[in-house]
């Protein structure tokens, strides 16, 4: 019986290419990702601008759970960094003859804008795209980022007034919009900042107001200040395990990821 030939090729076998090819798939780019605000591969000044909104979001975290050590311990610096308690504690103590309120104002008014800019800047450089970042899947955060988009377009600078009002109102997206409807830095700065001083203007005369019962409270206050300052940071570390574990879940698994042979 004669030997099956298994091989018909002119050269040896491990050199023969396939007669078809199956058309290979694109490699998708790291930046080619939903979750990121721009459409088109980042710049430098893409990378500068998500830079600084990362810092926004972990100076927030840490500063979180020193909030309450800081209201107890230096309610002036606190005060001097924009935070509207330290701004009632330090017109409460300038009723009691305590000099320092009026750099406390003027710094106090600059810290509560200054990283406002920072959202206007990623407005300009990739509009709706950082809306829609933050709205994700969740219906109740894209109808409230929807409606403070309506409120930027409609009332252009005077939206930057709305957002130190004492109102739920994501003033992020109201900073992003007016970025991208081009309003000017200068123009946009100029509102902020006097919007700034306004507020902070009011919450140091309200602490002037009230005076010493807001001295008393706050005596009483710093008998627990430790206690709430670590129940805030039990809270961000459990807050960030949550979020990692949930963003985890919903990362879909490629077939061949999971181990173990059928």
């Amino acid at each position: 019986m004669p030997e099956e030939e298994l091989y018909h090729g002119d050269g040896p076998a491990y050199l023969e290419i396939p007669s078809e090819v199956p058309d290979a798939q694109p490699v998708k780019e790291w930046w080619d990702d939903p979750s990121l605000p721009w459409k088109h591969k980042p710049t430098r000044t893409d990378i500068a601008c998500i830079g600084w909104i990362s810092f926004v979001a972990v100076f927030s975290l840490v500063m979180l759970p020193l909030q309450p050590v800081m209201l107890g311990l230096a309610p002036q610096l606190l005060g001097s960094l924009g935070y509207r308690t330290g701004l009632v504690i330090t017109g409460a103590l300038a009723s009691e003859g305590d000099p320092w309120w009026p750099l406390v104002l003027f710094f106090g008014s600059l810290m509560a804008a200054k990283f406002d800019w920072v959202y206007w800047w990623a407005g300009k450089l990739w509009g709706r795209g950082l809306i829609e970042v933050w709205s994700g899947k969740s219906a109740r955060a894209r109808k409230r980022n929807e409606r403070a988009e309506r409120i930027a377009r409609k009332y252009e600078t005077l939206a930057i007034v709305i957002t130190y009002l004492p109102i739920p109102i994501p003033a992020g997206v109201i900073y992003a919009v007016l970025g991208e409807a081009g309003t000017s830095l200068k123009k946009f700065l100029t509102v902020d900042l006097l919007s700034s001083l306004g507020l902070c203007a009011i919450y140091v005369g309200l602490g002037w107001y009230f005076g010493e019962p807001v001295v008393a409270i706050m005596e009483v206050y710093m008998q627990y200040m430790w206690y709430i300052a670590i129940a805030m940071l039990v809270g961000v570390v459990v807050f960030a395990v949550y979020s990692a574990r949930k963003n985890a879940k919903a990362v879909p698994v490629e077939d061949g990821d999971e181990g173990g042979e059928e």
